[in-house]
């Protein structure tokens, strides 16, 4: 018999992972990165970045349209649901973070629930989460082939790379395509792959994400419909090791159940932010956050105008290295500015990449006397970073925090009461608290959910509609 290549073992698995190969550890993080995506697109929907992207996918129609999350009776072509959904869940930067660095979740869950919402036969809970937890395990074994994606990304925004093969393996699950579609599939999204990080901290950077659901859905419908591709695309020095220089890619086992395999999701669980900046930012927030506390500690009434040195160690990454950041985007993209915004203010939060919260004076002032130090020791690395901040007084005291693992990282991960206040947050400024908790409450029993696109009828759901029903869209 002949040796499958890795692009017919992706194919063949694909295919063939049924609902009995998932776990409950798989199963119980996936509803917790579901409804954590869920929320921050709810949120993200505020956004200029959504309504530009919004204003122009309405110049399509098609017969078969999907919901726009938060928009009632609003909907588009699948393509374009995915599109601006997917856009939605990043505009602020506010989705979950996976180690090697990508954003699993937003460039899947979009392009599932629009398909979902056109099929004939509905999907069930069950059937989302298979085809979901399918898309999130080729992004982390194609992340795995590479030693150069364990490391803060330099050259290209990962989600724009693997979250497109992501989005084309998980569509073409729920399209129910064979081992030779799906084979055809990965190769057309490879294709569509690709984004610089020139584009990091620009209204640009949510397009990464909502281009990644929405061309993987393509990759798979075009499969559908008979396209082909290069049929060895994750084997070839010309196919997807253009992306990563020391790829080495292996196949995955075959006869998937039990034996070898073990879903990648199983082994290393996302981080969930806190508030919305890049994942970085974390760490820095937190032990500038500490070091505010001793200082108070010591004078409750002290003066932050007195602070004459800020040093900020943490890992070597120009594009996060912004000193005075002028734009939203910028600032949730600099250490600096989430340093001194945790150290004046005890936290970062929503309300401090607002204009005012950029503008004020005394954060500038805060901003003049910071500098960066890049530690030897400190790879940049989400599994292996960490962040130390010194403040030294006007009247030479010094104080330092470091932090290794913020509250939310894998290792320390959110409690399940604080992801759902967490959501209930971001859903209500745009559902009733009501239609939120009717999604957790869906979302937490999913396995036994008989149609999936019961969620998209909640995303739609008007604070009126909603009143009187114990679940919405039921």
């Amino acid at each position: 018999m002949l040796r499958k290549s890795v692009t017919q073992s992706f194919g063949a698995a694909i295919s063939s992972w049924t609902t009995d190969h998932l776990t409950d550890t798989v199963v119980r993080r996936s509803k917790r990165m579901i409804l954590d995506t869920l929320g921050v697109g709810l949120l993200g929907t505020s956004t200029p970045v959504f309504q530009t992207a919004l204003q122009y996918s309405r110049k399509y129609e098609a017969k078969e349209k999907s919901s726009i999350w938060g928009r009632p009776g609003l909907s588009l072509p699948a393509q374009y649901s995915a599109f601006v959904n997917g856009i939605a869940v990043h505009a602020m930067d506010f989705d979950d973070t996976w180690h090697p660095a990508t954003h699993p979740s937003g460039a899947v869950l979009p392009a599932l629930l629009a398909l979902a919402e056109t099929l004939p036969d509905k999907p069930s809970g069950l059937q989302l989460l298979l085809a979901f937890n399918i898309g999130i395990e080729v992004q982390g074994r194609l992340m795995r082939f590479s030693n150069e994606a364990q490391h803060i990304p330099k050259r290209f925004h990962p989600p724009s790379v693997v979250g497109v093969m992501g989005s084309t393996a998980a569509t073409s699950k729920l399209l129910g395509l064979s081992s030779a579609q799906c084979v055809e599939a990965l190769g057309i999204a490879a294709s569509y792959a690709g984004a610089p990080m020139a584009n990091a901290a620009t209204q640009t950077k949510p397009l990464h994400i909502g281009n990644a659901t929405r061309r993987g859905l393509e990759a798979s419908l075009l499969a559908l419909f008979g396209l082909e591709g290069n049929k060895h695309i994750l084997d070839i020095d010309s196919g997807f090791r253009v992306f990563y220089k020391d790829y080495t890619p292996t196949e995955i086992p075959s006869g998937t159940c039990g034996g070898s395999f073990r879903w990648v999701l199983e082994d290393q669980d996302v981080a969930f932010k806190r508030f919305p900046a890049h994942l970085g930012m974390h760490w820095v927030a937190e032990a500038a956050a500490a070091v505010r506390e001793k200082l108070l500690g010591e004078d409750p009434n002290f003066d932050f105008g007195q602070v004459r040195k800020v040093t900020l160690r943490v890992p070597k990454s120009k594009y996060i290295d912004c000193p005075f950041p002028k734009t939203e985007h910028e600032a949730r993209h600099s250490f600096q500015f989430n340093g001194c915004s945790a150290l004046l203010d005890g936290h970062v939060s929503t309300d401090s990449f607002t204009n005012a919260q950029i503008e004020r004076k005394s954060l500038k002032d805060l901003l003049l006397t910071t500098q960066i130090e890049n530690p030897e020791d400190n790879p940049s690395n989400f599994d292996k970073m960490y962040c130390e901040v010194q403040v030294q007084t006007a009247d030479g005291r010094i104080q330092t925090a470091r932090c290794d693992t913020f509250y939310g990282h894998w290792r320390n991960p959110l409690k399940q009461v604080d992801l759902v206040r967490k959501f209930n947050a971001n859903a209500t400024t745009v559902l009733s608290l009501e239609v939120a908790e009717d999604i957790v409450s869906i979302i937490d029993d999913l396995e036994n959910i008989p149609d999936c696109t019961v969620l998209s009828s909640c995303l739609q759901t008007t604070d009126q509609s909603a009143r009187g029903a114990s679940v919405c869209g039921a």
